[in-house]
């Protein structure tokens, strides 16, 4: 299958790009973003594109792909709702609506997150609650993964000093963890697993918490 995937320089879809480059499933893999990897692959090609609101000038470059993986996202610490709208809701249904367009019926799986609820108080649960419905309302095979806490792995870190510092920290207590909590825990190995399962089969459901990510 051939796959497109936003966010490729976080630690979710850092996490993605390995799995994808590794899994035989997978013959083709182009990265959208305003930053590129720097990863050197065979089957991996990076377009730089900084307008993530208007992807008319390379919507020549995204036909013909299977499924559109989308792991961009910023946490909402310390952003306005107008912010953090504009990244979480408007930057991917950008990519929703060109995609459902130019490849309809492909399968779109979008990183989300437990807790997420478009009645939310909480403001981030309510926008990325806004974004599910929206793509879900879009002609294409649309999965939401709702994961909890994601443990790196292989060297993916993420970019937030805050979340590395705590991830270097609660590295060392994962295996206990994994026995305490492992229905709420997965790792972006799995992540990156179930995505391209997803995309090659369907998953039962269309909302996906970190035991459905771990069990696909």
């Amino acid at each position: 299958m051939r796959v497109i995937l936003f966010g490729a320089t976080g630690m979710v879809g850092r996490g993605v790009l390995r799995e994808c480059l590794l899994d035989d499933r997978v013959t083709a893999v182009l990265t959208v973003g305003r930053a590129v990897t720097g990863v050197v692959h065979g089957k991996l090609r990076e377009l730089r594109h900084d307008d993530l609101l208007d992807l008319s000038a390379i919507e020549d470059e995204l036909r013909g792909y299977d499924a559109c993986f989308f792991c961009l996202g910023v946490s909402s610490a310390g952003m306005k709702e107008r912010d953090y709208r504009r990244v979480t809701y408007d930057f991917t249904l950008s990519a929703g609506r060109t995609l459902a367009r130019l490849n309809p019926g492909s399968t779109f799986v979008y990183v989300s997150g437990v807790g997420t609820d478009a009645q939310g108080r909480a403001m981030w649960a309510r926008v990325k609650g806004e974004t599910e419905n929206a793509l879900l309302e879009l002609p294409l095979e649309a999965y939401m993964f709702r994961p909890g806490y994601i443990q790196p792995m292989y060297g993916v870190t993420s970019r937030t000093r805050f979340y590395r510092l705590a991830y270097m920290v609660v590295r060392p207590f994962y295996p206990v963890l994994r026995r305490l909590f492992g229905a709420g825990i997965t790792t972006s190995e799995q992540i990156g697993q179930a995505m391209i399962t997803v995309a090659e089969r369907g998953a039962p459901k269309r909302f996906l918490g970190p035991a459905d990510i771990n069990a696909l």
